[in-house]
């Protein structure tokens, strides 16, 4: 607030001053009698002045004023000396809490970079790498770069956002546990765009799938065609005919031709060796793999007949095999009128190609990963390489897979589930029976191969989907 003053006009102190001095040396004698008009003016400049004198002359005119630069106006207390004492220490009281503020900040931040620098010790002494998602990369340990960044990172729709996707990107489906092999997963990335596929791709590609790299990106580049490839043979001959060896590339594979493959299942002693699906490749008349599911044993091995026997005519037209090897399963059911689908790994041996080339379908796809299916669209699903081998949870979500893609009705047929005798009726079973199945046939009994001391079981069961 601005200072205030009183001002008086220039001709009016005069006359103000002329008769305060005209009164004062005149006698009260001499002096002509005042009309009262007059009185009453002198009365009112008295009055007047005496007020502009207390004015100017009280505590009144003192002024507080703020720091210098400052824009406030001044203001006049009457005792602003007490004011400013207080509004110092004030000041002073906020520098010092703004001081106190200000340090705890640093000693806050000294702290967290203590912690973090702790952390990272920790993470170094277990080998641990920092956190991708920190980084950006979308969970990815190393940025991706080249083909594996354009295989992977989403893509912008042309028009912009589209409601039936609804996103405005396209992601392509990539494994999330490719993110923990990024270094092998760069290898298998790496080629010629345009071109041929390197050599070790087909090797690398199983590693990765193995790992649980799945599904794989997509490639730019073409895979070799075998030299001198034949056509494969008409059915339904080609069910059971070994096709030529030019219908395979063999470089991933210890053995180079199907001779080979054959070969080991005959071979008996230590020439043999360890392999899958050992007689996977004999497809002689009266040989073991002919055979398979031809006769019900009264125990865990069922036949196909019986089984299709057990459900309405003409019902089982769909199914999928689980780990079907060679696709002989597929064939025996080929023959009966019904079209299976055979999930297989080239682990040792081209099973894919040798599926294929019996005029059958096979689905490359780990146990891990969830089947390329709708619901409720197969009227039977066969396993035979389910064990005791696959941690519980992983058999639990996989028998719920089973599940949902089997119609109301559609039977699972569990077939020699291999495992510890204690935990067959302790874990197994219990398992199925969370899912939700409804036993139909249930078999049991000692898997003596390796040894009775094993204490190894095989249970093969008829289990159906209900209806409601």
């Amino acid at each position: 607030m601005h200072t205030t003053k009183l001002r008086i006009p220039t001709s009016q102190q005069q006359q103000l001053d002329a008769a305060i001095m005209d009164g004062a040396h005149r006698s009260p004698a001499a002096r002509p009698p005042a009309p009262p008009r007059s009185k009453m003016k002198v009365l009112l400049l008295v009055i007047a002045t005496n007020l502009v004198s207390v004015y100017l002359f009280s505590g009144a005119s003192l002024s507080l004023r703020l720091p210098a630069g400052a824009a406030a106006p001044s203001i006049h207390l009457w005792d602003s000396s007490a004011l400013l004492r207080d509004l110092g220490a004030t000041r002073a009281a906020l520098a010092a809490a703004r001081a106190e503020v200000a340090a705890l900040r640093a000693q806050c931040n000294a702290s967290s970079l203590l912690l973090e620098s702790v952390l990272a010790g920790l993470g170094a002494a277990h080998g641990d790498k920092p956190a991708a998602a920190d980084r950006g990369f979308n969970g990815w340990p190393e940025e991706p770069t080249g083909e594996l960044r354009l295989a992977t990172e989403p893509h912008r729709l042309p028009l912009g956002f589209s409601a039936k996707l609804g996103t405005d990107e396209l992601h392509p489906g990539v494994g999330f546990a490719c993110r923990n092999f990024q270094d092998e997963l760069a290898r298998y990335m790496a080629y010629d765009a345009g071109g041929e596929c390197p050599d070790d791709a087909d090797a690398l590609e199983l590693q990765l799938i193995l790992k649980g790299c799945e599904p794989l990106p997509r490639r730019r580049c073409r895979p070799r065609s075998p030299a001198r490839y034949v056509e494969p043979a008409p059915l339904p001959g080609s069910l059971w005919s070994i096709p030529p060896d030019t219908t395979v590339n063999w470089s991933p594979y210890a053995c180079k031709n199907y001779t080979c493959l054959v070969g080991r299942a005959r071979a008996r002693g230590g020439g043999g060796g360890s392999y899958e699906c050992k007689d996977c490749f004999d497809l002689a008349a009266g040989g073991k793999e002919r055979r398979r599911w031809m006769s019900d044993n009264g125990g865990p091995g069922f036949s196909i007949d019986g089984v299709l026997a057990s459900r309405a005519p003409g019902t089982v037209r769909l199914g999928l095999d689980i780990g079907g090897g060679a696709g002989t399963f597929a064939a025996q059911m080929r023959e009966r009128g019904v079209t299976v689908v055979t999930t297989t790994l080239d682990v040792g041996a081209p099973f894919s190609a040798f599926v294929a080339s019996r005029g059958l379908v096979p689905l490359q796809l780990s146990l891990a990963q969830r089947l390329p299916l709708a619901d409720g669209v197969m009227d039977i699903v066969h396993a035979m390489q389910l064990g005791g081998w696959v941690p519980g949870a992983v058999l639990e979500l996989a028998l719920f897979d089973v599940y949902r893609v089997l119609r109301p009705g559609g039977v699972f047929w569990l077939d020699h589930f291999a495992c510890h005798g204690p935990r067959l009726n302790a874990t197994y079973a219990p398992i199925l029976d969370r899912v939700g199945f409804r036993r139909l046939r249930w078999k049991a009994s000692r898997k003596l191969d390796l040894g009775a001391e094993r204490n190894e079981w095989y249970l093969s069961a008829l289990l159906e989907k209900p209806l409601t």
